[in-house]
């Protein structure tokens, strides 16, 4: 006999800057929280040659869809 199980499916959602300041961090989260998702992290990059961030990725995550899997 066959269960199923119920998985929550997170969505994802990754923004690249290019330009890395307090405006534009503050514009990125800003514009993606009031879209429903939720921040988890950002990351830096940063080069041997300065201490200040080349570029940066901001993580979001979104519950997304109850997906359904046969189990058994």
């Amino acid at each position: 006999m066959k269960r199923k199980v119920l998985h929550d499916v997170s969505k994802y959602k990754v923004v690249e800057l290019s330009t890395v300041t307090d405006e534009t961090i503050e514009e990125v989260l800003n514009h993606w929280t009031a879209g429903g998702w939720l921040f988890d992290q950002i990351q830096f990059v940063v080069r041997d040659a300065s201490r200040r961030p080349c570029m940066a990725f901001v993580f979001f995550t979104r519950a997304g869809e109850t997906d359904a899997e046969a189990v058994g």
